[in-house]
């Protein structure tokens, strides 16, 4: 076993899968122990009922408001990321005598992560089109190449939840299916380092989180 496997807590390992890309894991328990106890503390709250996930509706179902709902009365806001970029051309022997600047207004515009700490961001996709994992990765990449964040996480669902949909009717294995967000379509990419090489815990929701889910049926 990987050592870093070892800095999950017990109250967790069972309910959720875990990557850790770029020593994540090792910067939020060394350097931010007390952002990272109340990310342990949330995905020992958080939980999903079959319910929730009959309901209609993709990543404005109840499930992402039920994260909200642990996080936010913990001061993890949402953050969004501008800023210009001024250019110096430098003249002269020593380089500086500055010639001529030029200032490019919002060069970093629009990047946005749903929950900002301190140093450390987290995001949840869970029924969206697969392509918000590039919007996600980017994001995670400009805070932390600007030095706003120091690692990041993501919450998306594991591939073992498939088969709590599959039992669940044709309707809802079409409504989680390959094109949204998973961990098959976010591993891929952070291997190609869409992320930038912005450290990145990734989490994955498994069935053991569906509280009303046992032995391959609803209770």
């Amino acid at each position: 076993m990987e050592q870093w496997k070892a800095l999950i807590p017990d109250s967790i390992a069972q309910k959720y899968e875990f990557y850790n890309f770029n020593s994540a894991l090792e910067i939020l328990t060394q350097s931010h122990p007390r952002e990272f106890a109340e990310i342990v503390q949330t995905l020992e709250r958080f939980e999903i009922r079959v319910e929730d996930i009959l309901e209609r509706g993709g990543n404005e179902s109840k499930i992402p408001k039920k994260l909200s709902e642990l996080l936010r009365p913990l001061e993890w806001t949402e953050v969004e990321i501008s800023g210009d970029l001024i250019v110096r051309l430098l003249e002269g022997k020593k380089r500086k005598v500055v010639s001529r600047e030029i200032v490019l207004r919002e060069f970093i515009s629009g990047h946005k992560i749903d929950y900002v700490k301190g140093d450390v961001a987290i995001d949840l996709e869970w029924n969206s089109k697969d392509q918000t994992f590039d919007r996600d990765l980017y994001a995670f990449r400009t805070f932390y190449e600007c030095g706003v964040i120091t690692c990041g996480v993501i919450i998306t669902r594991s591939e073992s939840l498939n088969q709590v949909f599959s039992a669940l009717g044709n309707e809802i294995k079409n409504k989680y299916g390959a094109s949204t967000t998973w961990m098959g379509k976010l591993i891929p990419r952070i291997h190609a380092r869409r992320h930038g090489g912005c450290p990145l815990l990734v989490v994955g929701i498994m069935p053991e989180t569906v509280s009303n889910w046992k032995d391959g049926k609803s209770c």
